[in-house]
C-alpha cells in the first residue's frame, strides 16, 4: 500500500532559552497543562513548600489551642497588684520618707543617714548585727550538721529529731519568755544560776556571815575595803572585844552564848560576838543573852603584813599567840562577810547579746538539722563505702567526703540564717531588760524604738535605718535566689 501523506516539516533550530512550541503563545489550558506545570517544578522547591506548609499548620494549631494573652494577664493581675501594694509600695515609700525630717514636712535629703552613722546608739546596733551574723548562723549550721550525723548513728533517732526540732514550734515571743526565766539572776528561779551556784558552792565554801558589819558609830572596828580593822593598836597581853551587828535572828538561834576572853601573856585574846539581842543591852559589852560568832578569821597585822592568823571558837573567843612584842592591828578578813554567790548576770550589759544568741541557736538548730539531714539522705552511699574500703577513717570520710557533698545544702542553710538574723527583732525586744536594751540593740529594734517609742518619734531616721537594713538583706536574698535557680536548672 502506497503512503500518500506528506513528510513532516524539518525541525527549526531554536535558542536554548526559547520555550518549546515556538513563538510566544502560552501553552494550552487543561489537565495536560496542569500536569506539565507540576512536572516542571524543581525537586528542591517541593520539600521547601511542604515544610513551609507543615510549619504554618502547626503555628495555626498552636494559635488555636493556646490561651489568649489577655487570659494569662487576668490571672497574674491580682498577684501583681498584691505584690505592688505589699512589697513595692512600702519599699518606695520608705526610701522617700527617709529623705524627710521627723514630721515628714521638710526635705532634709541625706541628713538622716548622716545622723544614723554618727549616732553611738545606732553604731552599737550595727555592731551587734555584725556579731549576730558572724556567730549565730555558723553555730546553728555546725550544731545542725552534728545533730544530723548523730541521727544516723543513734537509736531512737526519731525521738531525738522530735526533741531537737520541737523549739521550732514555739514562737519567738514564747521562747523569749522561757529564756528570760532560764537566765533569771535569782538561783531560786533561774535554772542556769541554780546550776552555777551549786557548782560554785561545791568547790568554794560560802562565807559564814554575809552582810554582817560593825556599828557605824562608837565601834572599835572600822571598814577597810570589804574587811574590818581595829581603830586602835593592840599589844600582846591585851584582851579585845570585837562587836558586830546585822546577824540574822535565824542565824543567832544556832549559836552559843558569847564569853569574854581572859588576857594571856605573849598573846592577843578577844571575843567576836553579835552585839544585839532582844530585850536590850549595853553597846560594845557582852550581855548574857548575846551570841558568840564562831569560825571568824582574825589576822594580826604588823607593818601591813600578816603576823598571825586564827579562827574564833564556838563562843566567839580567839587567841593570837606567838607574837613578838609590839603593836598590832587586828583585821577581820573579807572572806568572813562576802555576799553569797548568786550566779552570773546573764542578761546584764556584758553578756546580754551572747545570752540571746544562745536562745536563738536553741530555736533554730532543729531547722538546720532537718535540712542537712535531707541532704545526708541524698548522698550516694557508694561514695562513703568506697572511701571506707580505701582505708579512710570515719573522721576522714566525714571531712573529705560527707562535707564536700553537703556543701550546697550547708550554704543554703547558712545564707537563710544570715537573712533571718539580720532581721532579728522580737527575741531581743522580749529578753533584753531595760538596763541592757542599749547594749543588746540591733537594727530592727533600733528602727522600732526610733520610729514609734519616745517623746518625739522620728520616722525619718527610722526609715533611713529600714533602708540600710533592706540593703544589708538584699545581697543574701539575691544569692539564695540565684543558687536556687542554678540548682533547678
Amino acid at each position: 500500500m502506497t503512503d500518500t501523506s506528506e513528510p513532516p516539516a524539518p525541525r527549526e533550530d531554536r535558542p536554548a532559552d526559547e520555550p518549546a512550541g515556538g513563538g510566544t503563545s502560552p501553552p494550552a489550558a487543561g489537565p495536560v497543562a496542569d500536569r506539565a506545570a507540576s512536572v516542571a517544578t524543581t525537586p528542591a522547591e517541593a520539600p521547601a513548600e511542604a515544610a513551609s506548609g507543615g510549619r504554618s499548620a502547626k503555628a495555626a494549631g498552636r494559635e488555636r489551642l493556646g490561651p489568649p494573652p489577655w487570659l494569662a494577664g487576668g490571672f497574674l493581675a491580682p498577684a501583681l497588684v498584691l505584690l505592688a501594694l505589699l512589697v513595692v509600695y512600702p519599699i518606695v515609700y520608705t526610701l522617700w520618707r527617709s529623705l524627710y525630717d521627723a514630721d515628714g514636712g521638710r526635705l532634709v535629703w541625706f541628713d538622716n543617714y548622716v545622723t544614723m552613722f554618727t549616732d553611738s546608739t545606732t553604731f552599737t546596733a550595727i555592731k551587734n548585727n555584725a556579731i549576730w551574723v558572724a556567730v549565730a548562723p555558723a553555730l546553728i549550721t555546725a550544731f545542725g550538721l552534728i545533730f544530723a550525723v548523730l541521727t544516723e548513728r543513734i537509736r531512737w533517732a526519731a525521738a531525738f529529731k522530735v526533741i531537737v526540732f520541737m523549739p521550732m514550734a514555739i514562737s519567738m515571743v514564747a521562747a523569749g519568755v522561757i529564756f528570760t526565766l532560764v537566765y533569771d539572776h535569782s538561783p531560786e528561779r533561774g535554772v542556769l544560776n541554780a546550776v552555777a551556784v551549786g557548782v560554785h558552792d561545791t568547790f568554794a565554801a560560802a562565807s559564814p556571815y554575809p552582810g554582817v558589819r560593825p556599828r557605824e558609830q562608837g565601834s572599835p572596828l572600822k571598814p577597810e575595803g570589804k574587811a574590818f580593822v581595829t581603830t586602835a593598836q593592840v599589844q600582846p597581853g591585851q584582851a579585845v572585844t570585837l562587836p558586830l551587828v546585822a546577824v540574822p535572828p535565824a542565824k543567832q538561834r544556832e549559836l552559843a552564848p558569847a564569853r569574854a576572853a581572859a588576857p594571856a601573856q605573849g598573846a592577843i585574846t578577844g571575843t567576836v560576838w553579835a552585839d544585839f539581842a532582844p530585850g536590850g543591852g549595853k553597846v560594845n559589852q557582852i550581855d548574857g543573852n548575846e551570841k558568840g560568832l564562831p569560825k571568824v578569821e582574825i589576822e594580826a597585822l604588823a607593818g601591813g603584813k600578816v603576823a598571825a592568823t586564827t579562827t574564833s571558837r564556838d563562843d566567839g573567843t580567839f587567841t593570837l599567840d606567838g607574837l613578838a612584842p609590839g603593836s598590832y592591828t587586828l583585821r577581820l578578813a573579807e572572806s568572813n562577810f562576802a555576799a553569797p554567790y548568786n550566779g552570773v548576770t546573764w542578761l546584764g550589759p556584758g553578756l546580754v547579746t551572747p545570752a540571746i544568741i544562745g536562745a536563738y541557736v536553741w530555736m533554730w538548730a532543729g531547722f538546720a538539722m532537718v535540712l542537712i539531714g535531707a541532704g545526708l539522705a541524698a548522698i550516694p552511699r557508694d561514695a562513703l563505702e568506697a572511701a571506707r574500703v580505701d582505708g579512710a577513717t570515719e573522721w576522714q570520710v566525714f571531712r573529705r567526703v560527707t562535707i564536700p557533698l553537703l556543701a550546697p545544702v550547708l550554704m543554703v542553710v547558712f545564707v537563710t540564717l544570715v537573712i533571718n538574723v539580720l532581721k532579728i527583732f522580737d527575741l531581743v525586744y522580749i529578753m533584753a531588760p531595760g538596763s541592757s536594751v542599749q547594749d543588746a540593740n540591733v537594727l530592727a529594734l533600733r528602727m522600732y524604738l526610733v520610729s514609734f517609742i519616745g517623746e518625739r518619734p522620728d520616722q525619718g531616721l527610722g526609715s533611713a535605718i529600714a533602708v540600710v537594713l533592706f540593703l544589708l538583706v538584699l545581697p543574701a536574698m539575691i544569692f539564695n535566689i540565684r543558687r536556687f535557680r542554678a540548682e533547678q536548672g
